[in-house]
């Protein structure tokens, strides 16, 4: 199985995302500060690297975790969707793919944090306000994560999910 967060940035809510499902305590708990910045990708990611699929690794059951960062860009992962679909019908590529969003779990400060950090490259207004807002949603992200575990799990008559996770706002 394949997961791929996404959102809108791609380097903050998605690196949580793909670290909790990896290595983080699995828990509800709230992460240090030194927890969140030594998160791989964390704030790291620039506009070269948006639309382009960031590999973080294998989880413990050998599933490939990737983020991706799509900016206002909506189409991007039905085009993903339609792209897979496309390659399991012409080359027998069976892996599931679940696609999750992890927009819904970005709280305000982490959007102020981000504009500081990553567009205006104020990295010391920015970065306390992303480590702020990354302790406020580290639950939320943790149950996202969980979520879309268990629909990978089992949604057993589909290859290609999208999760839109719009209960965890």
């Amino acid at each position: 199985m394949i997961y791929i967060y996404n959102d809108y940035g791609g380097t903050h809510t998605t690196s949580l995302a793909a670290a909790y499902q990896k290595q983080l305590p699995q828990s509800e708990r709230t992460l240090t500060t030194d927890e969140i910045l030594n998160v791989k990708y964390f704030n790291q990611l620039t506009n070269k690297d948006f639309g382009k699929l960031i590999f973080h690794g294998n989880d413990e059951d050998g599933n490939s975790v990737y983020t991706i960062g799509r900016k206002r860009n909506k189409l991007l992962v039905p085009a993903l969707k339609e792209m897979t679909l496309l390659l399991q019908s012409k080359v027998h590529f069976d892996e599931k793919i679940v696609f999750s969003n992890t927009s819904p779990t970005v709280p305000l400060v982490m959007s102020f944090g981000g504009f500081f950090s990553r567009g205006l490259k104020i990295d010391f207004i920015g970065v306390p306000l992303l480590v702020k807002g990354a302790k406020q949603c580290c639950d939320n992200i943790y149950r996202l994560v969980e979520h879309t575990k268990h629909i990978g799990h089992t949604s057993f008559n589909e290859n290609v999910i999208i999760l839109d996770n719009e209960i965890f706002k």
